[in-house]
């Protein structure tokens, strides 16, 4: 049976239980990591702000 438990990873890979008042059981486990969610709204833009980016106009500008 599977049985999902909240975990936190420091520094050295060592695994945390979020939440328990009890050690983790023995035995084997599958370990899903959850990424950061990416700025969304950074992501958006970044097209139509490359538009502007790659312009002749705006390297010359930061030749200074």
């Amino acid at each position: 049976m599977l049985q999902p438990i909240e975990v936190e990873i420091d520094a050295q890979g060592r695994i945390h239980p979020v939440g328990m008042n009890k050690a983790l059981p023995v035995g084997r486990a599958l370990l899903t990591l959850l990424t950061p969610p990416a700025n969304e709204e950074a992501l958006l833009s970044e097209a139509s702000l490359a538009e502007d980016w790659l312009k002749p106009e705006e390297d010359a500008a930061w030749a200074y």
